[in-house]
């Protein structure tokens, strides 16, 4: 791996005919469709087989066109506009939330970037396009997607689904911080956001290796980006009674749930291509197997590696409980946040050294040292910080607190406590029915015992 930036060569793009665009564009969405079918399928296999159950077993042979037959079903429905709905936006955002999710795909390599394939006699790379700026044009991308929640929630006239398209703008945005980080030590370490050298820069060693805390973050970030499970706060049927698509029916509804597919299937080739070598064999195969990267094999790699990441989505929503909204912003904001702004620095620092030949050992010893002194200040810190915390006063010198002083019932702070419910009480007192007799003595007692015996 070069130390310095890496060279960018895309000159093999933009080359193609017009008709050969046209076929790659409709390969790149017919395999997020075909992929979308399969996941929707999958996941309730899966998760049935988790839960100890059957799952789909009446459409198709072992119930394979389960999907099929629910995106049918969808379709038929009535379809339904509410009345104080802004019918332009209402029916708008179902579209703005469904076409961004496709556009991520035109920049994911399904190949190496030379002339491997040939389609109808023509040579060509196994990637639509490619851009020096294409992670940015992703996150471009991805964060249009948001605009398609909050439009729905706005444009819906009701308190539910606004609520729920707020929840979602402010996960989506709060997580999009640490993935862009996450991202940015992907850029230092490859010095390119080209995706096709990004993968090429993988030859020998991939990404999870050697920025595992990368990969970590951008694993907890794209669950969050998703609202999947255990982080899908804007769908929590328990409190939003279905969230920002509560007063959606028919074809639009469809086209929220294909957008959250279609968002998973995007940000697992995303990762893949990051931090799981593309579409490059894995370590066994391409060890004795010279012609694993060559050819149409890249893609079987690819599709395996995009499907395991499926399957960790499907493995969370089967695992996990939904976690409180209050735990979801302090993990992004509090956790994800710092921890990737301080890898980065990291990152940062040892690609400076290493461009700087520094040798291996003063790199270790160099960041040993600053671990080492982040830890030994955080403790200090949190020595100093328990000293200086005031001691608890006792719960009954404690002020009252009034749940609705601001005209609006609010919850307890921590720390606060709420007053106890008053109760009606009772009109006469009840009494101890036990079986076995009228002897309610303890037990303990002998008299209590021989009773019982008798």
């Amino acid at each position: 791996m070069s130390p310095y930036l890496a060279a960018e060569d895309l000159s093999m793009f933009g080359r193609d005919p017009w008709w050969l665009v046209v076929v790659k564009a409709v390969f790149c969405f017919a395999f997020l469709m075909v992929t979308v079918l399969f996941s929707i399928v999958w996941e309730r296999k899966v998760v049935a087989w988790m839960q100890l159950r059957i799952g789909p077993n009446r459409h198709g042979p072992w119930g394979m066109l389960q999907s099929l037959a629910d995106g049918v079903k969808l379709m038929l429905k009535e379809d339904i506009i509410v009345k104080r709905a802004d019918k332009v936006v209402y029916v708008l955002a179902p579209i703005v939330a469904a076409i961004p999710a496709f556009m991520a795909i035109a920049v994911i390599p399904f190949g190496p970037a030379g002339n491997e394939i040939s389609i109808f006699g023509h040579r060509t790379t196994m990637q639509l396009t490619d851009l020096p700026i294409a992670m940015l044009y992703i996150l471009a991308v991805a964060s249009v997607g948001i605009y398609g929640i909050v439009l729905a929630g706005w444009s819906s006239g009701s308190t539910y689904p606004l609520l729920g398209g707020l929840r979602s703008c402010a996960q989506m945005i709060s997580y999009e911080i640490a993935m862009g980080a996450a991202f940015a030590s992907v850029f230092l370490y490859s010095g390119s956001m080209s995706t096709s050298t990004i993968v090429e820069q993988q030859h020998d060693r991939w990404y999870i290796l050697l920025l595992p805390v990368s990969f970590i973050l951008y694993i907890v970030t794209m669950v969050g980006e998703t609202n999947r499970a255990p982080f899908d706060m804007p769908e929590s049927e328990g409190d939003l009674v279905g969230g920002f698509n509560t007063e959606y029916s028919s074809i639009k509804f469809a086209m929220f749930m294909l957008a959250e597919y279609v968002n998973m299937v995007t940000v697992s080739a995303v990762s893949t291509t990051l931090f799981l070598g593309g579409w490059r064999a894995p370590w066994p195969v391409s060890g004795f197997w010279e012609g694993a990267n060559h050819g149409w094999w890249p893609l079987l790699w690819f599709v395996l590696k995009v499907q395991l990441l499926l399957f960790f989505f499907i493995w969370l929503r089967g695992t996990l409980p939904r976690v409180r909204y209050d735990q979801l912003m302090k993990l992004g904001w509090k956790v994800l946040i710092p921890v990737s702004v301080t890898w980065l620095m990291l990152v940062a620092t040892v690609r400076a050294l290493r461009n700087e030949n520094y040798d291996f050992a003063d790199i270790a010893l160099y960041v040993g040292g600053g671990v080492l002194a982040l830890l030994l200040i955080s403790f200090v810190a949190d020595m100093f910080r328990e000293k200086a915390r005031p001691a608890e006063e006792p719960a009954d010198r404690r002020p009252a607190f009034d749940p609705t002083a601001g005209g609006f019932p609010v919850p307890p702070l921590p720390g606060q406590e709420l007053p106890p419910v008053p109760r009606r009480r009772p009109r006469r007192e009840r009494e101890l029915i036990v079986s076995g007799g009228s002897d309610t003595v303890s037990d303990g007692t002998s008299e209590g015992k021989e009773a019982s015996d008798g």
